[in-house]
């Protein structure tokens, strides 16, 4: 097919369905001729696309006809109609996709992490570097301690609840410049070395682990995640492949934004954990159990639903009529 000569024949055609697609209102002769233009026009893009593939021509048309389409079909899908196969499908799809990369993330932090608590326990000077005798002494006796009950604990999960989805978001939605997700990183696994070392260096070494277990199991795996999602959508414009770097970048900012809104949910569970769980007076097997097995479930949503999810075709990217035109055209 000649997509030039064959889109100067229909030209006319289209201009009048994108015409009557913008219109405000419509008269009932004009209703029924935006469904004949619209039926027309969506098998002239067919054969368009059976023949030539993705061309700015068909990617015009396709607007003009989600244009039309919306006219006579109303809103999008219901929400509420759509909840369902975004966490079935589109949310563990999208985790799945990530599962090496938050592996190598979560494996880095912890090797910065015990890097940097090792170099401060083995020179006395780096730790003094972090304060006074009297001060340290009181974070690891008391401070460490009493920050998971200063506050009311609903008024303490939902502080940590959004504190952590909005660190989450930020490493989704900044990840394109490639440095903030690495500084982030590592800024956090310092912080986690600061901290374990200066309990370990006051023999309070199992306090530490045994306040972190039963929150930050789940609470860490989903920053790595967002961490991960990060760096997927850098990953995108740098190495698009056979995709445009304007395709890559839409098409992978869509899918993984999506882990974004699932991570809020998960970040709740381990603020619920965090607050109500960490400080209360049970047996610390009960409290990292609980803690386990918040982590086994998101684990399993994550592999084994995202790989039956990826196994269907799902991506996490949105269905084509949402996505959209995939090109920019112009004209």
């Amino acid at each position: 097919m000649d997509v030039d000569a064959y889109t100067a024949a229909h030209r006319a055609e289209w201009d009048r369905l994108a015409a009557l697609g913008g219109k405000r209102h419509l008269s009932g002769a004009e209703a029924d001729e935006l469904i004949e233009r619209y039926q027309s026009g969506a098998a002239q893009l067919s054969a368009i696309k059976t023949s030539a593939g993705s061309t700015l021509q068909g990617d015009h048309l396709s607007v003009a006809l989600s244009r039309a389409r919306l006219r006579f079909t109303g809103a999008g899908t219901n929400l509420l109609a759509q909840l369902p196969r975004f966490f079935i499908l589109q949310l563990p799809a999208a985790l799945y996709r990530l599962r090496w990369l938050t592996l190598a993330v979560a494996v880095v932090t912890a090797l910065v992490a015990t890097l940097y608590a090792g170099w401060a326990l083995n020179d006395p000077r780096v730790l003094a570097s972090f304060g006074t005798d009297a001060q340290l002494r009181k974070l690891a006796n008391e401070d460490f301690v009493n920050y998971y009950s200063d506050n009311p604990a609903a008024s303490f999960a939902g502080q940590v609840w959004t504190n952590n989805a909005w660190i989450a978001a930020q490493f989704v939605a900044f990840g394109i410049v490639g440095v903030y997700v690495p500084y982030l990183v590592l800024q956090n696994a310092q912080n986690l070395g600061v901290n374990a070392a200066v309990m370990f260096a006051y023999d309070k070494g199992d306090v530490f682990f045994l306040y972190i277990a039963p929150h930050g199991m789940l609470e860490l795996t989903a920053i790595f995640v967002a961490a991960a999602a990060g760096l997927r959508i850098f990953w995108a414009w740098i190495a698009p492949g056979p995709r445009t770097r304007g395709q890559a970048l839409a098409e992978d900012g869509r899918a993984l934004f999506t882990v974004a809104i699932g991570l809020v949910f998960v970040l709740l569970a381990s603020g619920i954990i965090e607050g109500f769980v960490t400080p209360a007076p049970w047996p610390w097997p009960v409290k990292i159990g609980i803690g386990a097995l918040a982590l086994a479930a998101f684990l399993a949503y994550m592999l084994l639903l995202g790989r039956r999810a990826r196994r269907h075709g799902e991506t996490g990217d949105l269905g084509e009529f949402e996505a959209g035109s995939r090109r920019i055209y112009a004209g």
